[in-house]
């Protein structure tokens, strides 16, 4: 049997890079500079010899921890997994072994945890922890099923043990064989970033019942008024819930739709009148006091677009998908007190992104999957001007009112910056991928966020990228500005609190499924209600010090 000073050797050899003998990207996608390493343990632990030595290593860890269950992320946990829960038959104390996927699968029985979990403490495997980030949302997933982790076991671990927040409050224990100095590295800081601005807390979870795990775009985002918060789920339900305890308020439950496709349109509030759009193709008004029907509009096919307000006009503006050739999508103009429609306009594909109403322009723009951004003329549905791109619009424009400039994001990757008076564009500001989040002006900047998985602050005049910060899953949700920081959330299941100035972390708030929409924030209570992709509403505050 090999010793651990020989592994150490080897990892030494084969599994330590730097970055000035061998070319490698960071996490960022930027070519690492002078002076940076990383640790390929994937060229080590998968031969036969180092991956039983591992699992030899941790028996002799826990063995006086029998019986447990063990688990681990993809894809190297998996590994590590099934060689312990191996070693463990060879030693005679058989052990339960699952793993748990980066996210859910999309296909098939859609989980997010393969294998079955018993009754027994988890201890969670991996090569190494750096953040710390991977172990938290496993964390979490298990909470969330009524699972308890006790210890977590590492090859490496890049910090001291009091860097992990989450773990050190839930009491799980961190085991590492290694730490960097073994290799002559320096520790790294005793937290992977500054202290949190704040830490929230769960005031109330709600979950409603039958997500559509499979589906994962933007959905029904929630907004809120003085005393509920309103959305509509996969289902075809939609709700008011109450804002103190997450009570359901009313319900109200949409027409014959597609099986996974209910209510993917984020209402608008108005006068005590809820507006929102379903699959069923119809658009809704509600009285927000009872959830009784106002008014059904019925003329589309389906509805995933959400509807824009003009008050001053009585006006509501929403898109349509129809199953029609040459009529797949359009926009339309209803009064918002009965719902008769006012003009429609009519494009050859799928119009699933949300219009903008502009009152300083007496315009709506909104965009399609025909590839063109449109701008209409919001009184008689007059077109005014479209603007071509290389890539679907699948979501809802923002104005710029100092410079006059609408910011189309388009699934080319580009924030396209257009002239309103008539269609020009000034500039594009190219992402990695796709933009299907919302773009936030505020002053001088616009913040947008992208599939690449980046948050992006973009300086008005120029298009010129200020900064940068990336999360670790894709970015459908779109920020908000909330107490004076910045708020987006991932795919990762994470809620970022930043800085809008230089795009530092202030916090931020695991959950256990993915976070699509853009979340609500009351002034007054100081609560933030984060959506996630699974139907689910959280309501957050500020935690208390102690």
């Amino acid at each position: 049997m090999p010793t651990l000073e020989e592994f150490a050797r080897l990892i030494k050899e084969r599994a330590f890079i730097e970055s000035d003998k061998t070319r490698f990207a960071l996490v960022s996608e930027r070519l690492a500079g002078p002076g940076q390493w990383l640790f390929d343990f994937r060229s080590v632990i998968l031969e036969p010899r180092w991956l039983d030595f591992v699992a030899e290593a941790f028996w002799k860890r826990f063995a006086d921890k029998y019986p447990f269950q063990v688990g681990g992320a993809e894809t190297l946990g998996i590994a590590l997994v099934a060689a312990i829960v191996m070693k463990g038959v060879e030693h005679g104390t058989p052990v339960n072994g699952f793993f748990i996927r980066k996210s859910r699968k999309r296909t098939g029985l859609m989980k997010n945890i393969e294998g079955f979990l018993n009754e027994h403490p988890i201890i969670l495997v991996d090569d190494i922890v750096n953040s710390g980030r991977t172990f938290e949302k496993q964390i979490v997933e298990l909470t969330d099923r009524k699972k308890r982790v006790s210890d977590l076991f590492t090859i490496l671990a890049f910090r001291d043990a009091s860097a992990y927040t989450l773990a050190r409050k839930r009491n799980v224990v961190l085991h590492s064989l290694f730490t960097l100095p073994d290799f002559g590295l320096k520790s790294l800081s005793s937290t992977p970033q500054r202290s949190p601005r704040r830490e929230l807390e769960i005031v109330w979870h709600f979950q409603a019942g039958s997500p559509s795990f499979n589906i994962v775009v933007q959905k029904s985002a929630p907004v809120i008024d003085e005393t509920c918060v309103y959305f509509g789920d996969d289902a075809g339900t939609f709700r008011a819930l109450d804002q103190q305890t997450g009570e359901v308020r009313w319900s109200y439950e949409i027409e014959k739709h597609p099986r996974d496709k209910g209510i993917f349109s984020s209402p608008a509030l108005y006068h005590g009148c809820v507006y929102f759009g379903g699959y069923d193709g119809n658009v809704y008004s509600l009285s927000t006091r009872d959830g009784a029907l106002r008014w059904k509009f019925s003329d589309a096919d389906w509805i995933g677009s959400s509807p824009s307000l003009a008050p001053d006009l009585g006006y509501l503006f929403i898109g349509l998908e129809f199953g029609l050739w040459k009529k797949r999508g359009g926009i339309v103009a209803l009064d918002m007190s009965n719902g008769n429609k006012i003009w429609s306009a009519v494009t050859e594909e799928l119009t699933h992104c949300s219009p903008l109403y502009i009152k300083e322009e007496r315009a709506v723009a909104i965009g399609s999957n025909d590839s063109i951004a449109y701008l209409y003329d919001s009184k008689t549905g007059a077109e005014r001007w479209r603007f071509s791109a290389a890539g679907n619009f699948k979501t809802k424009p923002a104005y710029d009112p100092l410079r006059r400039l609408i910011l189309f994001g388009s699934m080319d990757g580009n924030t396209y910056a257009l002239r309103a008076s008539d269609g020009r564009p000034i500039y594009s500001f190219p992402a990695g991928a796709g933009i299907y989040s919302t773009p936030l002006v505020h002053d001088d900047v616009f913040y947008v966020a992208s599939l690449d998985k980046s948050l992006y602050a973009v300086e008005l005049d120029t298009g010129k990228l200020l900064w940068e910060f990336q999360t670790a899953g894709r970015i459908f949700a779109s920020p908000i500005l909330a107490d004076n920081s910045l708020w987006i959330g991932s795919n990762d299941g994470r809620l970022y609190e930043l800085d809008p100035k230089g795009g530092s972390l202030r916090s931020s708030f695991q959950v256990s499924e993915r976070i699509v929409n853009a979340v609500a924030y009351n002034e007054k209570s100081g609560h933030l209600f984060l959506p996630t992709h699974a139907n689910e509403i959280y309501c957050l505050k500020e935690k208390e010090q102690t």
